[in-house]
């Protein structure tokens, strides 16, 4: 089964990864405070879908593309038994079956990721505590 995920354009320093996935959709969304990127006034958000021959060589392309100066991003697709959380230089595969989403919440949050755009699960509700 395809993954799909969500790619935020501006979080790419080489766009050209977006070639190499079906783009779903595409919108347009105005930063605001919250989302902690003062350097940007929107998004673009890609929903693209991903083979799933080529889940592990797109995240690795993905991770290499992500933004070097600010590296506070991350992308992330998934299907009904894994999904992919991809940062700059390290890339979380969960196991849908058995989902465990605190090291890659935790390594999110030492990159200065707001805790709410990294919850992933009811786990960031425990892990806060």
């Amino acid at each position: 089964m395809n993954y799909k995920g969500v790619i935020i354009e501006e979080s790419l320093e080489n766009k050209d990864v977006l070639r190499g996935m079906a783009t779903l959709s595409t919108r347009v969304e105005r930063v605001v405070e919250r989302h902690k990127t003062p350097y940007l006034k929107q998004w673009t958000l890609h929903t693209v879908e991903v083979p799933e021959d080529m889940a592990d060589n797109t995240a690795e392309k993905i991770s290499r593309a992500l933004d070097s100066k600010h590296n506070d991003w991350y992308a992330d697709f998934k299907n009904d038994k894994l999904h992919y959380i991809i940062f700059r230089d390290k890339i979380f595969k969960v196991d849908l079956k058995n989902p465990k989403y605190r090291d890659a919440m935790e390594y999110g949050i030492s990159l200065g990721i707001p805790w709410y755009q990294l919850a992933f699960s009811s786990e960031i509700e425990e892990w806060k505590q």
